[in-house]
């Protein structure tokens, strides 16, 4: 189900937000938690377990939350107000 649209955070077609996790992370699951709190934007998920290259740039920052479009990146720790903050200008 699709979360109801916030005016707070509005959705541009050109935003893509991608969250790099591993499998069985407490702290993922804490940012997922909060991304649904803040009623973030969509966003993929994305498992570095398996990939070399995804191991090698993200490793121990997981979880790192991705703007596809501006390229920035907010690694763990955040809390509710950091993600609104970084979420903002997007």
């Amino acid at each position: 189900m699709r979360p109801l649209p916030n005016p707070a955070f509005p959705e541009p077609a050109h935003v893509r937000l991608i969250l790099f996790q591993r499998d069985d992370c407490h702290l993922c699951d804490l940012a997922v938690g909060l991304l649904a709190q803040v009623r973030a934007p969509d966003f993929d998920s994305v498992f570095i377990d398996d990939d070399q290259a995804l191991e090698a740039r993200y490793g121990e920052r997981v979880p790192v939350l991705r703007d596809e479009e501006g390229g920035s990146e907010l690694d763990w720790p955040f809390d509710a107000e950091g993600l609104k903050t970084w979420l903002l200008p997007l």
